[in-house]
């Protein structure tokens, strides 16, 4: 759906701006009056985006047109868009496995040259509060492995409804039973296979698991915490060591645990599970709390605690989630800087957050007036400190290994497959991918 921010009427507000800033420059008169399309998924976070994008128009005088799709439609939309010579797009939200597709392909813009631009550069935006995980996994491409920081990377967008994993638990169904929140991973099996003995029909904890993508996103969620990796730093398969295979074993024992169906579940099915009290604890990203403090879709509000992602040999939350790029093609580059520069600066980002969003700094995270709202922010923003930004491989062909993973997994947990012959077909598949791709090149 096509959404337009106007220029607010409330001319009093927009007065008492601009007679503020009679004494210094307005970086923004240069600009007043241009229209910015930009292209965001229906997603919470930017279903918040738009109630506070009317203040950035009243203060800047630019106006907004959002473009709002389901996420694939968008990635759809985003794969044509990008290719032409003039593109409709001048600022776009992508989900972080697109960072190394859209890089690759050289279709967005190095943000080195804008935040050089002392006319563009606000010198209070202060890059170093922003959440070090969410800009290493959302923004950096070239650095080490390609993907990550290092000497030779690069900024080429800025987190913006990113995520990390964190434990919801029924804190009623606890207390009820005397149980301990699970601080590692055999403390989290143990409750999980418990929970059904001690609430008959309820599952122990609700987890994507249908085929493809989800079932290798609840996978990888309990990877990187036992040890594991995907790949090692020479690029070779190592999905299918010890470490992976508990992994495996993990989700195995979650889904076995778990309501009727849940090898189905998607990341909906599998929150809608926790949210009509089916079952005792979701692990899964920030973004869905606040759904479940929503008496119109959860039967669990004020019943729900928060905690880190259990530990398993060391502490490894998800990255993941959306950030926002300036496309090569774009019509009106230095505009949508100041757009993403304003939305991301310390007061956007929480004025995003105080409406819903999910915060992009430490700041925001420690601002007492977002606690007092939302009392879990404290938990989040403790957990953004084992935020992983190497929790999966984010280079041009994940797409394929991704997929390739997921159903192997689907299959053990449907058709009996055992977790080492799963991963071990895995391994095997994508040593092929990676090497028809060149990443033996040099070996």
């Amino acid at each position: 759906m096509m959404l337009k921010v106007l220029k607010t009427t409330a001319m009093a507000a927009l007065g008492t701006t601009l007679a503020a800033g009679l004494a210094l420059a307005n970086p923004y008169e240069p600009f007043e009056g241009t229209t910015l399309v930009v292209n965001f998924p229906a997603h919470p976070h930017y279903k918040a985006v738009l109630k506070v994008l009317p203040q950035f128009t009243a203060e800047t005088g630019i106006e907004v047109e959002v473009d709002m799709l389901q996420y694939l439609k968008m990635r759809e939309r985003q794969t044509l868009e990008l290719t032409k010579s003039e593109g409709d797009y001048d600022l776009i939200s992508y989900v972080v496995f697109s960072k190394a597709d859209y890089v690759f392909a050289d279709q967005l813009e190095n943000l080195a040259r804008f935040f050089m631009n002392p006319r563009l550069a606000d010198p209070n935006y202060d890059a170093e509060d922003l959440i070090d995980g969410y800009v290493e996994n959302i923004g950096v491409a070239g650095g080490k492995k390609g993907y990550l920081p290092g000497k030779t990377g690069s900024l080429f967008g800025i987190p913006f409804g990113s995520e990390t994993s964190v434990l919801a638990y029924r804190k009623d169904i606890f207390d009820k039973h005397g149980l301990k929140v699970p601080e590692t991973y055999d403390e989290l099996l143990d409750i999980a296979c418990r929970i059904p003995e001690l609430e008959p029909g309820m599952g122990g904890m609700a987890s994507r698991a249908a085929s493809g993508h989800q079932a290798s996103h609840a996978f990888l969620l309990h990877l990187a915490p036992l040890g594991g990796r995907v790949l090692d730093d020479n690029w070779q398969p190592i999905v299918n060591n010890e470490a992976g295979v508990k992994a495996a074993e993990a989700l195995k024992t979650i889904i076995d645990c778990g309501v009727e169906g849940a090898e189905t579940f998607g990341p909906s099915e599998a929150a809608a599970s926790f949210a009509q009290g089916k079952s005792a604890m979701f692990l899964d990203s920030i973004a869905f709390a606040a759904g479940f403090e929503d008496p119109s879709k959860s039967r669990v509000v004020g019943n729900v605690g928060w905690a880190l992602h259990p530990m398993g040999v060391r502490r490894g939350s998800q990255t993941g989630g959306f950030g926002i790029a300036i496309p090569k093609n774009a019509e009106n580059k230095e505009a949508a800087f100041l757009l993403m520069q304003w939305l991301t600066s310390k007061k956007g980002d929480l004025a995003v957050a105080m409406a819903g969003g999910n915060p992009s700094r430490f700041s925001t995270y420690q601002n007492a007036e977002l606690n007092a709202k939302y009392p879990y922010a404290a938990t989040f923003g403790e957990a953004l400190k084992y935020a992983d930004p190497d929790w999966r491989p984010i280079i041009p062909v994940w797409g394929k290994i991704n997929a390739d993973l997921g159903t192997a997994l689907s299959k053990m947990l449907t058709e009996g497959l055992s977790p080492q012959d799963a991963l071990d077909g895995v391994a095997e598949r994508a040593s092929a991918t990676l090497e028809e791709a060149g990443y033996y090149t040099w070996q």
